[in-house]
């Protein structure tokens, strides 16, 4: 049991993961969260004004976890081209992770999708940023062909959609999914490579 004056909105958003996966988001009420956390819901209210604050602060702290390892990969040195493929195979993983073991909150995250969450909108910048760094790094080794970073990062985000738009969840089980994603990079590498 926590005391309110204790309290920290890291242990809201733990318990409210924990309420999240056994109630799933429609379910879920912030009264569930203070029970958990055994205390009032007025203390969790006084970290999140409401239940969708509180929704959003935990997808925004679970997406974060996926940025990361995604931002090293982006960060770091070696060819973009290397990079560039490891940076979307880990996003396609982590999010089939995601999808396939903790369905509760990829639910939350499909529901703030609906809702078209400025918590999505930020995760989705934050990644075509990612790729824009990767891009830059290839346009100067001269691996990428010359080009609009933004512009390029954006449709390389776009065109591996499928494989990380929680839209196409549901596809990503598929024995062929793997084949099906070198297969679109393979084209994307080719429209990025620079001519020789």
């Amino acid at each position: 049991m926590t005391t309110d004056s204790a309290l920290t909105s890291e242990q809201i958003l733990s318990a409210a993961e924990d309420v999240l996966r056994q109630f799933g988001p429609a379910k879920a009420t912030v009264v569930d969260v203070a029970r958990t956390l055994g205390v009032s819901h007025g203390s969790v209210y006084r970290f999140f004004p409401s239940k969708a604050a509180l929704r959003e602060a935990v997808t925004e702290r679970w997406l974060a976890q996926a940025h990361d390892e995604l931002r090293f990969i982006a960060i770091e040195a070696g060819p973009a081209t290397e990079r560039l493929h490891r940076w979307l195979t880990v996003l396609f993983a982590a999010k089939r992770k995601k999808a396939f073991d903790d369905p509760q909150l990829f639910a939350t995250y499909m529901t703030l999708v609906g809702e078209n969450s400025h918590t999505v909108d930020a995760h989705i910048g934050t990644l075509i940023d990612q790729i824009a760094q990767i891009v830059q790094d290839g346009m100067e080794t001269k691996e990428f062909r010359l080009a609009h970073i933004n512009s390029t990062a954006r449709a390389v985000f776009e065109a591996t959609a499928h494989f990380h738009n929680p839209a196409h969840a549901a596809s990503w089980s598929d024995p062929a999914a793997d084949e099906r994603f070198e297969a679109l990079w393979k084209l994307i590498l080719g429209g990025l490579a620079a001519k020789a």
